[in-house]
Order: C-alpha cells, then sequence, then structure tokens
C-alpha cells in the first residue's frame, strides 16, 4: 500500500474513509462519455495534492476548475466535461448520489422545508405527480455547458444562501435543473387547467424549457416554485411632479428591486431647477437631489443575492436641466452634480433631430412652464410641434436656447464615453407601437430598453389611478428551432404559460396589478440569433440576412398574435384591449417606416388577412406580444450566443459575482468560420438594419447596441460624427431604442473577449 493509499478523505457527511484513487478516477471516466477529452490530463492538472483528511468536495471542485480550465474553441466538449463534473457534484452534495429522488418526494422534502410553494402539494394529488415524474429526463443535467452549470448554481436552483457563504456554493443547493424545469409549468398551469389538457401542457413545457428552445429570465427561473411570487424582469415606474410621487416612485423601487426586478424611472415631468413651487414661497432644487434619491433606494437592496439593483432614469432633450442630466454619469465632476450608479435614457423625437440636421436650435423648459408640452410629446407629434413653436414665441416663459449640435454632441459624447446614455425615440415607441397614445400613451422604456408600455404616475402605494408597467419575458432560441413552423406550438406554451404566470404572481402595489392584469403585457424575444445566422450561413454586415430575419420575424408576431387571438376566444380579451392599436385594426406590419421596403423585400408570407379578421371579431388575450431582450444571463444556460447581438469572440470568459465563466459559441468546431465577430464587422449599418428589420415586427422595443472600434478610424479616435449618424439611421430604420454604446480597447486577441455579466449599474441581464 502506497502512502497515498493510507490517506482517508472526509465525506459530504463529515465521516472519514480510506481514499479510493480508482473511485474517483471511475467519476471522471464516467462524466467522460461520448466526450472528446483525456481524462488523464485533467486529472493530472487538477494538481490535487493530497492529504489525510482531504475532503472531497475539494478534490472533485479541483478537478472541475481543471476541465474548466481547458475549455477553447479547439477543444469544445471540455465546456460539457467541466458541467457534467460540476453537476455530479451538485448531486452527490444534493442528493447523496448521483440518482434523484422521485418528483413527489422531493417536493414534499423542499415544501416541508419552506423552499417550495405549498400550493403545489394543493393543486396535485400524489398520482398526478407520479405521472408528471414520468415527463422528467434528468439526463438532460449532462447536456449543460459549464458555463450554464455555475449560472443555475449561482442564480436559479433553489439553495440556502446565507448558508452558502459558509458551507459553500455546491452544498447549499436544495434541487437539479430538471426539477426546476418540470416544476416552473406545474406552478404557471396549476389552477388555469386540468385533467389530461394541464398534463399535456405541462410535458410540452418542459420538453421545451429543457432542450432549450425556450428561455426564460432570471425572476422566474429562480423564483416560480418557491413562496417568492413576483416574477416581472422590468418594472418601469413614473414620477410626478410633487413630493408625494417622488416618494412613492421610490417605495415602489425598493419593494420591486427586492423582488428581482430591473427598474425604469421616468422624471420627465419634474420641474427645473429654480422654478417656483407653493405660489413662489420657494424655488425648487431641481431634479438631481431626486435622482439620488432614487439612486439609494435602487441600490438599496441586493436582491436575494441573485443579482444587484439596477435602474434607468428616463427624460426628455427638452428638459430644462438636460445639459447637467447628461454628464450625470461623467467621472469629471463632483459628487454633488453626479449620479453616477444609475443609467440614463434620454427621450428623442423627429422635431429635435431635425433641428440638429438643419443646425438650428433646441429650446430647454420646464415642464411645469410649459402646459400640455410633456403630454404631447408622446400623444401627438403634431400638437407636440405647434405647442413648441408657440411656447419658444413666449417671451414670458423661462427657457435656454442651446445650439442643436451642441446638446446632442454632448449626448454623443457621454454616451460613448460612458457606454450607458440610452436612447428612446418616442414618437416611434407611440405611432408604432400596440397602444393608442391618445389613450395609453408609451412614455418610458426600462433599463434594458425593449419595454415599450404606458405609465401613469402614482401618489402612495395603495394609489389605484397610477400605473406601473411590468412586462414578462420569455425567449425562442433559434439556433435549436430547425423549421418556423416549429413556432407555432412554442408561441401556444408562451403565450399560455406566461399569461397565466399574471394571475399566479403577487403584486406589491395596487398600481402594478391593476394595469398588469388589464393589459396583459408579454415580451417574447429571440436569443442565438447569431448562431442561428451562422448556421444558415448568412452575415450580419452584408445584407445576406436580411430575408432570413424578415421571415423569422414574421413568423414569430405572426403566431404570438394567433396564440393571443385562440387564448381571447377561449377566456376574453384583455380587459384594456380597447386601448391598443391592435382594437383600431392595426398590426405592425401596418405602421414601420416605409423606408424598410428600400433594404429588404415587403412580401409576407403567412395569412395575415385570416389573422386580422380573427382579431378583429375576438380581440387578443394580450396587448403587447413581443419585446427582444439582451438575453445575458439566461443565454449562458443553453449555451447560447446573446439575444440578437455578435459575439465577440469564439471564446468569452464573462465575469460574474461566481467567477470567470468560459463559453464557446455554439458550434464552434463546424462554424467557426461562418461567424461574424463583433470586431471584424466594419461599421454598424448592416446591424442596425437587420434590428429594423426585426423592428417592423415587434410591438415593443429592442435591445440594440451600436459598436465602435478606434482602430478603424483616423489617429485612432471615434468621431462624434459618426456616432451622430448612427443615431439617425437608427432613427431613419424605425428603432425605438438603442441600448449600449460599446467601444473596443484593444486588449482583445480577436478570440477571446472578457464581458461582465453582473446586472448592475449596466442594467439587468435577463
Amino acid at each position: 500500500m502506497t502512502e497515498v493509499q493510507k490517506f482517508k478523505v472526509k465525506k459530504r457527511d463529515g465521516t472519514l474513509e480510506p481514499i479510493n484513487l480508482e473511485k474517483l478516477h471511475q467519476a471522471l471516466a464516467w462524466c467522460a462519455k461520448d466526450l472528446d477529452v483525456s481524462v488523464s490530463e485533467v486529472e493530472l492538472k487538477s494538481g490535487v495534492q493530497l492529504f489525510d483528511g482531504i475532503s472531497t468536495s475539494d478534490i472533485h471542485e479541483a478537478q472541475i476548475k481543471s476541465a474548466a480550465d481547458m475549455i477553447s474553441p479547439g477543444r469544445p466538449d471540455y465546456q460539457y466535461y467541466a458541467g457534467r463534473l460540476a453537476m455530479f457534484h451538485v448531486r452527490k452534495q444534493v442528493y447523496g448520489s448521483i440518482t434523484p429522488p422521485t418528483l413527489l418526494d422531493h417536493v414534499k422534502k423542499l415544501t416541508k422545508g419552506g423552499y417550495y410553494d405549498p400550493e403545489i402539494l394543493e393543486d396535485y394529488t400524489d398520482d398526478e405527480i407520479n405521472i408528471i415524474d414520468g415527463f422528467i429526463d434528468h439526463d438532460r443535467d449532462w447536456n449543460i455547458a459549464y458555463s450554464g452549470t455555475q449560472q443555475f448554481i449561482g442564480k436559479y436552483l433553489v439553495q440556502d444562501r446565507v448558508a452558502s457563504r459558509t458551507t459553500g456554493r455546491y452544498s447549499a443547493v436544495k434541487e437539479t435543473p430538471q426539477f426546476l424545469n418540470i416544476l416552473i409549468p406545474m406552478c404557471l398551469f396549476g389552477k388555469r387547467y386540468s385533467g389530461e389538457k394541464r398534463l399535456e401542457l405541462i410535458k410540452r413545457f418542459y420538453d421545451a424549457l429543457s432542450t432549450f428552445k425556450l428561455s426564460l429570465p432570471t425572476p422566474i427561473m429562480s423564483g416560480v416554485r418557491t413562496p417568492s411570487r413576483q416574477f416581472s424582469s422590468c418594472v418601469l415606474i413614473e414620477c410626478g411632479d410633487s413630493l408625494d410621487s417622488i416618494n412613492a416612485t421610490a417605495s415602489a423601487s425598493v419593494k420591486y428591486i427586492s423582488q428581482r426586478a430591473g427598474i425604469g424611472i421616468n422624471i420627465g415631468q419634474l420641474r427645473a431647477l429654480g422654478s417656483p413651487i407653493r405660489g413662489g414661497e420657494a424655488f425648487h432644487t431641481g431634479v438631481i437631489p431626486f435622482i439620488k434619491h432614487f439612486q439609494t433606494a435602487i441600490k438599496s437592496c441586493s436582491q436575494g443575492g441573485v443579482r444587484g439593483g439596477a435602474g434607468t432614469v428616463y427624460y426628455p432633450i427638452w428638459h430644462a436641466e438636460a445639459e447637467s442630466l447628461l454628464v450625470l454619469k461623467n467621472n469629471r465632476g463632483v459628487e454633488e452634480n453626479r449620479v453616477r450608479h444609475l443609467d440614463y435614457g434620454v427621450q428623442i423625437n423627429k422635431l429635435m433631430y431635425t433641428r440638429m440636421m438643419k443646425g438650428e436650435n433646441i429650446t430647454l423648459f420646464s415642464p411645469s412652464d410649459v402646459p400640455g408640452l410633456y403630454e404631447a410629446f408622446f400623444a401627438d407629434q403634431v400638437e407636440f410641434e405647434r405647442l413648441y413653436l408657440i411656447y419658444e414665441q413666449d417671451d414670458s416663459i423661462k427657457k435656454k436656447v442651446v445650439k442643436a449640435i451642441d446638446i446632442f454632441t454632448t449626448l454623443a459624447q457621454e454616451r460613448a464615453q460612458t457606454g450607458r446614455i440610452y436612447i428612446q425615440n418616442v414618437d416611434h415607441c407611440n405611432t408604432h407601437g400596440a397602444f393608442n397614445p391618445k389613450k395609453a400613451p408609451v412614455r418610458q422604456s426600462n433599463l434594458c430598453l425593449e419595454i415599450a408600455l404606458p405609465t401613469k404616475p402614482l401618489n402612495d402605494l395603495h394609489d389605484k389611478d397610477g400605473e406601473i408597467a411590468l412586462c414578462t419575458l420569455s425567449a425562442f432560441n433559434l439556433g435549436v428551432i430547425e423549421s418556423l413552423d416549429e413556432l407555432e406550438g412554442l408561441s401556444e406554451l408562451v403565450v399560455r404559460s406566461l399569461d397565466a404566470l399574471l394571475d399566479y404572481q403577487d403584486y406589491p402595489t395596487l398600481a402594478a396589478e391593476i394595469p398588469a392584469k388589464a393589459r396583459r403585457s408579454l415580451g417574447a424575444g429571440i436569443t442565438n440569433f447569431a448562431y442561428y445566422l451562422a448556421k444558415n450561413g448568412v452575415k450580419y454586415s452584408d445584407g445576406s440576412a436580411k430575408q432570413l430575419t424578415h421571415d423569422t420575424l414574421e413568423a414569430i408576431q405572426y403566431y404570438l398574435l394567433k396564440a393571443s387571438n385562440i387564448l381571447a376566444k377561449e377566456q376574453g380579451p384583455c380587459e384594456w384591449y380597447n386601448e391598443t392599436s391592435y382594437a383600431q385594426g392595426l398590426l405592425p406590419i401596418d405602421t414601420y417606416k416605409e423606408f424598410l421596403d428600400e433594404i429588404v423585400s415587403p412580401e409576407l408570407k403567412l395569412d395575415w388577412d385570416s389573422l386580422r379578421r380573427d382579431i378583429a371579431e375576438h380581440g387578443l388575450r394580450n396587448s403587447t406580444l413581443t419585446a427582444l431582450m439582451p438575453c445575458e444571463t439566461s443565454s449562458q444556460i443553453s449555451n447560447s450566443t446573446n439575444g440578437i447581438e455578435p459575439p465577440r469572440g469564439l471564446k468569452s470568459v464573462k465575469t460574474s459575482k461566481d467567477g470567470l465563466l468560459a463559453q464557446l459559441v455554439p458550434g464552434v468546431k463546424e462554424l467557426r468560420n461562418n461567424y461574424e465577430l463583433l470586431w471584424d464587422i466594419p461599421d454598424n449599418k448592416g446591424y442596425l438594419e437587420l434590428v429594423g428589420i426585426m423592428q417592423k415586427f415587434v410591438d415593443q422595443a429592442i435591445s440594440a447596441n451600436t459598436n465602435y472600434d478606434p482602430a478603424k478610424f483616423e489617429d485612432d479616435k471615434l468621431p462624434i460624427k459618426q456616432v451622430l449618424q448612427d443615431l439617425l439611421y437608427a432613427y431613419k430604420l424605425g428603432l425605438k431604442t438603442l441600448y449600449y454604446h460599446n467601444t473596443r480597447d484593444g486588449a482583445s486577441d480577436g478570440e477571446i473577449e472578457e464581458e461582465n455579466l453582473d446586472c448592475g449599474e449596466g442594467g439587468c441581464k435577463i
């Protein structure tokens, strides 16, 4: 017997037993089945220094890290090997075995422990749960890549997060992915459906989720099945021009931040610095002190350890304090005139762009001094321009006149320097949206820049007349969908599940609950778009992807509308359906920017006439159906490329609160030459055109970025003129919003790019 063989290892229950090197090797070999990996190399590189009393956990975690360190485009199977080793370790920690218990035993145990919603056992009989147990394929756990496994462990799987700080992240976990995947549809369909219909929907949804055809955002993945019941990713709160509304906005923000939501706050109505208050008794302190108040509220909660609180503040470019607001994230200046831990969305319309292009001026006003102007900015562009011209000529109104190019240049500079000054084209949000702007104008977006929903200020947390907008999200994984025909069944699952979720979840405020249930807004997006293009041999920049994008987004919007129409036939249209543009007989294909017809054929492939008749007769169950989100975190789960974005490299090393996560683009071995990497794309034009084509069909908005490599410009400096040209072209294409401005820092070798994954100040990574 060697000296090593005399050592004892500490098992998970604390007992000691003689070390069994063959047993350790067998576990490594078992996880390597059907993968092109070297078990001996992983063993060698794990560098485990064996000693008497070493824990099995330490041994396994060293082996996991060893396999993860070997992930590369040339050796893609190591991402699955590391994932399997991690999942093997999780199962041993959770169950004491790699074989999971029955669903019934598992649910009873975690319900007793307070981790699961007790209604699960109330809604289903033991016999039904045993039938559902037969739907589960636990072997699908072994198909999750390393980055996905780590995201499951860090964000999604139910666990004792307090205990994890002392016992380790693996030992705190209470479930494995397939139990999560089955329990989500069980909870969502539990009360809405019954009998064979319910079982059928659960199985179909489980299969779609566990094979990555559908993607769900963090609040749903981490929250559904637990006693916590708030699952909206995006919360929009409009602040009125009163202390009561300001305080209510801050309070509502704290409530929703604590329940995993990202916050968008519209401060556009707040009067400007120096404006009279209380009949001239005092001068207003301006909006910056109140933005600081909102920052404190948003940063006060850590969202249960799942992700950090984040928020974006919105205001019109013509607001009297716009010049000060535009530089709030700037590193220069002092704390008194900076609020750096929020992001900002600048609201623009055609008149403002026109003033810039013509070399004219923009006049800045306090909204309190120009009655009706703020409301018309969103609801009626003709009326806005009429009032704006009148107020510009009225010498009795306090105003400041600035050169339009100066304020747009500041906007472009701050967007370029911070990356997080976002754009909302408010006219496009209302003229090509899901709502009748005369009845329900869209007056803001949120920090992920894809939500376009109506809001109204609230005066307190019990206000029934205010409106906090919520959107519940999901995404189609285009990379694993083989035919556009599949989208019909998947769309039914998305609409039925998310619509049921609106009734299943709790609401901290009436101002959120009443409109959420009356509007029933959903937002289905897409992920893995770059892989979808690579699989089809087309690219972002050369125009080859235009028709594919047109046909795909047409199918998505068509089948979602069809599913919502079918649900309306069964359960009736949403209560406030009359406030939608759909109720006016308008579909997205009726209101898009006609300039797009010069870019891609406007021909439609599906039977829109029949669908239009069905909607006219029965309405829709949901006010909105589509919103294209970033899918940062959820793309890890399915090993997908993020949302609609081109990858920065074939391998990315993403920084999360749980450490560095290596991920490869899907199909890296066979398709590596088909991928068009971000910094190889010559400019933003082709990408923006694809987003414009998508926007033709999307009834909300799209998280779209602009990207710049200074090395492509003279003296390695990005001209502000180029940033402004891209903003104008995005507007011309009909884009409603723009998200990040990304600048290449030159550190990448072209193959590996580091990205930040945390949902902190930069926005929620859904």
